[in-house]
């Protein structure tokens, strides 16, 4: 894309000058995961030549897909909240996202179901909701109002004003820290949860949203209670086809645009000269010479092995080793015969306990006999996932990084598969090994080896406060002027809406430098 063809950008996006353009300036964004490829698109629509190159051989990083005996499996995320962030990547250009994707609304967000056969279906169906909030305490339905009030609040703070904003110093920190602290920011999303709820499960129903990006309920700061506001807002959504489609758009409309993707030849060396990264190796040798670097690998496989030989990487990889990551996952795909319209797209199936489980995952790094289940079955909202007449579902548990939890898991991941599959069985569809069509399972050493997943966490440093904003990754490096950061490890954290902030924090860094 040149001077004389580039789009003007929307309303409230800074774009690269003409003159920038006219230089010549070269972007590349290292990795095709959301963040990346937002990063991307910001930087390709201002008229920066932008490549994004990815080691494997499908974009998406984390939101990967299988095909298998006419299934297809989601790698994940599978939930999509706000829309709008999504939206704004196609509209810098003029476009429209419906061109490449088609977004169809899920209803309920999840049923919550519990042990003793509690079911709790959210949405944001006002009077739907209060009358499940009432059947387990009617009580609760003031104090869910007034918890709804918070939420709102935090997410005015915590993703309206900070959300896309770099923390580059500790001196933007502190201006947030008043409104942060007035906002009760120390505070884990649980206990806020509860000073305004009485009852466990409802406790629960509006705390596990953290498990989401990674965090711990019990100590994730109550800025997180913000996901409740982007969900009643926005809603939640399902890219037709998958989220793998979702990812195919993107690469679409970034190639419209002039870009470039090379898949299937991973990164090796970042190459630096001084305060200057200056070119970009791969493993089949290919070289490039670039005037910006974003990596949206994971962060400590950033600094530890792509940065290798050069002093920063040293440093900042020594700094990363003493902070806290997130969990991995343990996920079940398997595709079965008929379709199962009682089974909501989205499912989290509770075990006996909740605290205890936490800690057992995040502090004690061991694998309990009990769990959890976050259950996906999109072939209820998009039967294209499925041959006709059947159904693809996913089944996900949080289990400890590898770097707490030291198990075989050649040994252990056919066991858990079991255990889950029994579960499942047990409480949700009756006969299901004897439906079963196929089936795998993606365990942390498939995150460590396949993302480079550091201990295999699946959503990279743990969110907690002293994890956050400043204290994460910064959008620009510390040292390297032209090195920067997209997607999990940076600010704002996991999830689509933190890493499609990140790119939004980034791409106005580097456009500002790229003018300068």
């Amino acid at each position: 894309m040149n001077a004389e063809t580039s789009p003007p950008p929307a309303p409230g996006f800074a774009a690269a000058p003409a003159d920038a353009v006219a230089r010549g300036k070269a972007a590349c964004v290292i990795g095709a995961g959301f963040g990346g490829l937002a990063l991307a698109i910001r930087l390709q629509s201002a008229g920066i030549a932008t490549t994004v190159i990815e080691g494997r051989d499908k974009p998406g990083g984390r939101a990967y897909y299988w095909e298998k005996d006419g299934f297809t499996f989601d790698a994940g995320p599978t939930v999509i909240t706000d829309p709008d962030c999504l939206k704004e990547l196609w509209a810098l250009s003029g476009h429209d996202i419906a061109e490449d994707v088609e977004l169809m609304p899920v209803m309920p967000f999840y049923r919550l179901a519990w042990p003793d056969g509690t079911q709790f279906d959210y949405s944001n169906d006002e009077e739907q909701l209060f009358r499940e909030i009432a059947q387990l305490n009617p009580a609760d339905v003031a104090g869910y109002q007034r918890f709804l009030e918070y939420s709102e609040a935090v997410y005015q703070e915590g993703y309206v004003k900070l959300g896309h904003v770099p923390f580059l110093d500790f001196k933007s920190m502190l201006k947030a820290a008043p409104a942060l602290a007035k906002q009760q920011a120390w505070r884990s999303v649980y206990s806020m949860v509860s000073s305004y709820v009485d009852n466990e499960k409802l406790r629960e129903a509006l705390s596990f949203h953290t498990l989401l990006v990674g965090g711990n309920p019990m100590k994730t700061s109550s800025i997180y209670a913000l996901i409740h506001k982007l969900e009643i807002d926005g809603g939640v959504w399902w890219a037709k086809g998958g989220t793998n489609r979702l990812i195919a758009g993107m690469v679409k409309h970034f190639e419209r645009l002039g870009g470039t993707v090379r898949l299937h030849d991973p990164v090796v060396h970042i190459h630096t000269l001084g305060k200057q990264v200056t070119e970009i190796e791969t493993q089949s040798g290919w070289k490039q010479r670039f005037d910006a670097v974003a990596s949206n690998a994971d962060i400590m496989h950033s600094y530890k092995d792509l940065l290798a030989g050069a002093k920063r990487g040293a440093d900042y990889a020594r700094s990363l080793s003493r902070k806290t990551f997130s969990p991995s996952l343990f996920v079940v795909h398997f595709g079965i015969e008929g379709s199962w319209p009682g089974v909501p797209h989205h499912m989290i199936l509770f075990g006996p306990r909740y605290k205890g489980l936490l800690e057992d995952i995040y502090d004690h790094g061991v694998l309990p006999q009990d769990f959890s289940i976050y259950l996906h079955h999109p072939t209820v909202t998009d039967p294209s996932m499925a041959p006709a007449g059947m159904s693809t579902f996913y089944a996900l548990v949080p289990v400890a990084h590898m770097g707490k939890l030291a198990v075989d898991w050649e040994e252990m991941g056919p066991l858990l598969e079991e255990r889950i599959l029994d579960e499942l069985e047990r409480r949700l569809i009756p006969g299901l090994r004897e439906r079963i069509v196929t089936k795998f399972h993606y365990a942390p050493r498939d995150f460590a080896m396949d993302l480079n997943a550091h201990m295999g966490s699946a959503f990279s440093l743990e969110p907690v406060l002293t994890q956050s904003a400043y204290f994460r990754g910064h959008n620009r490096d510390d040292v390297l002027d032209n090195f920067y950061l997209v997607g999990a490890g940076t600010h704002p954290g996991a999830g689509i809406p933190g890493v499609v902030g990140s790119a939004k924090a980034t791409a106005g860094l580097m456009l500002e430098d790229l003018a300068a």
